[in-house]
């Protein structure tokens, strides 16, 4: 894992001295993960708009803004602190980082000043439990997931999924000043989600993650045992699931669109586990690709669905 590193700095160490052009705005948002902003924002706004109280527009409007900020400064952070082994990774090595476009030391002062500058907004357009949320939740990506967990053991995704997990719950407190029971079940859809989502996304990338150095379960445990963990995690998943169904942020809608995409993905999970690394490198790993791109789709179906359910229920109305 050291040498990895080393090799990864000394990478990373060239391509900063050859310098590059300079950034554009293209760059710096880039460095804020905008994907990953966009499920953040898209979550916390289901968690706002299917909360029993809502703010006014103004508010409403300063708090996804200041939560997607978050957001980004988590996401330049964590590429501020993982330049190395991105310049090794094929499917990174052009991130603003190591492709030579921003210094670190610009994404690290970036990463802290919007950390800093949208736990202190969200409370003052909110309350002191968002901020506190979106403040944990910035703490535990970057100092517990990115710099602790994710070098360290094949359970990182298992634990650090719940910095993902959190946006919904940071929404809804926003709007209540509280957690709930069905702000920790839309928390526990996205953390039962995330292995089985990431998992199917290393089987085909598993090399990059064996160059990186980084222990993905892939890689220390072997394709084999990460397609059994994908359909365990996502036999897991259903329940957590289909129970938000049966809260106040719930119905029949919500219960038609869960039933469906439950069962295609773990129709997914099962045509995984049935593959071995001879049909996979045949086709170029076509079926953990296409569930990989299936969760995506599950994800912002199952929130979706929990959208239409609050507009049903005129939650919705006078939200944002």
């Amino acid at each position: 894992m050291s040498d990895t590193r080393t090799f990864g700095d000394a990478v990373l160490a060239e391509t900063v001295a050859t310098g590059a052009a300079e950034p554009g705005f293209s760059d710096f948002v880039q460095l804020l993960k905008p994907r990953v902003m966009s499920l953040v924002i898209f979550t916390a706004l289901v968690g706002m708009i299917a909360a029993p109280t809502h703010l006014p527009p103004v508010a409403s409007f300063t708090a996804i803004l200041f939560i997607a900020l978050g957001a980004g400064a988590s996401g330049a952070l964590n590429m501020w602190w993982d330049a190395d082994i991105d310049a090794v990774m094929k499917r990174t090595a052009r991130r603003p980082i190591p492709a030579g476009r921003i210094q670190p030391g610009e994404a690290l002062g970036l990463g802290v000043s919007l950390s800093v500058a949208s736990v202190i907004m969200l409370w003052l357009a909110t309350n002191l439990v968002a901020a506190g949320l979106l403040a944990f939740t910035i703490f535990f990506y970057v100092v517990i997931y990115s710099m602790g967990l994710k070098r360290l053991t094949p359970q990182n995704i298992v634990i650090g999924g719940a910095a993902g997990a959190f946006p919904p719950m940071i929404g809804w407190a926003a709007m209540t000043g509280s957690v709930s029971v069905e702000a920790c079940l839309m928390f526990a859809l996205i953390f039962m989600w995330t292995p089985p989502h990431f998992w199917a996304l290393a089987l085909f990338m598993k090399e990059d993650y064996h160059n990186a150095g980084v222990p993905m379960l892939t890689v220390t445990h072997g394709r084999k045992s990460t397609r059994r963990h994908i359909l365990v995690y996502t036999v897991l998943l259903v329940p957590v699931a289909l129970s938000l169904g049966f809260t106040s942020i719930g119905g029949p809608v919500y219960l038609g669109v869960a039933t469906v995409l439950n069962l295609g993905f773990l129709l997914g999970a099962w045509r995984i586990l049935r593959r071995d690394e001879v049909m996979a490198e045949a086709d170029k790993y076509r079926v953990e690709k296409k569930v990989f791109g299936f969760s995506l789709l599950y994800l912002f179906g199952m929130f979706g669905a929990l959208f239409a359910e609050a507009v049903l229920h005129g939650l919705g109305y006078g939200a944002l």
